[in-house]
């Protein structure tokens, strides 16, 4: 048979395992959601991006050519 002291080590050996493993996994998710939070804000001003260019190419053609800019 196994000596219970023995058997007392093991399983502290395991807790400690588990223990570590959970502040593992929790610091990954954190740094996960972080990272899928600085995505989604990417995507958005990748979106925002595109919409200002298409409106640049598309803004000279949909002014009248004798109308004068807005600086002057």
């Amino acid at each position: 048979m196994t000596d219970p002291a023995r058997l007392s080590e093991r399983i502290d050996a395991l807790e400690a395992r588990v223990a570590y493993q959970d502040d593992t996994i929790e610091t990954l998710n954190q740094t996960v959601t972080a990272q899928w939070q600085q995505i989604d804000a990417l995507r958005r001003l990748v979106g925002e991006l595109g919409e200002r260019l298409s409106e640049a190419e598309n803004g000279g053609r949909d002014r009248p050519a004798n109308e004068r800019p807005p600086h002057y």
